[in-house]
């Protein structure tokens, strides 16, 4: 199957907003999973609630025409500093393994917002993302625990902030 490309999301688009929640969903459902913490906040988080959200997206669409073709997205929050901090990154589970985080990831720090500061975070036990943001020369920073029974790992990428 070809790979996914990139394009802007408009979640004012109702089918648009309603792939990229399912698919969040289901993402963080697996996540929650990998992390053993039920709690994450998007896993409660409506469709309203989600557009309601000041983030930018892209997404990565595919040939299979599931949720319009929708493979994963990337949603991110300028900050007033310059930086980017990326907010989520999502794969629909039937595209897992196929590169479609890294293409996404790749995309933002090379065409987005090139040579800027950016920060994420992710469960500390969600290996396959922690592995992600490593080979792609993130910095990890402290862990943190922002609730009981979760430990977050930061990363950070790009010049510092000063």
């Amino acid at each position: 199957m070809p790979s996914p490309w990139i394009r802007p999301l408009d979640l004012t688009d109702d089918a648009t907003a309603r792939a990229v929640h399912r698919i969040g969903l289901a993402a963080y459902a697996v996540e929650a999973e990998l992390i053993g913490f039920p709690g994450i906040p998007a896993l409660g988080e409506s469709l309203a609630q989600m557009r309601a959200q000041d983030l930018n997206w892209v997404g990565a669409v595919g040939e299979d025409g599931k949720d319009g073709g929708l493979a994963g997205f990337l949603a991110w929050e300028e900050r007033a500093d310059g930086g980017v901090c990326i907010d989520r990154l999502c794969v629909a589970p039937a595209w897992f393994r196929r590169g479609v985080a890294s293409l996404l990831l790749r995309h933002a720090l090379t065409e987005l917002f090139p040579d800027r500061p950016v920060e994420v975070t992710t469960g500390a036990a969600n290996t396959p993302a922690v592995t992600l943001y490593a080979r792609l020369g993130f910095t990890r920073g402290d862990d943190f625990s922002p609730a009981p029974g979760l430990t977050m790992a930061s990363f950070s990428s790009g010049p510092s902030v000063v």
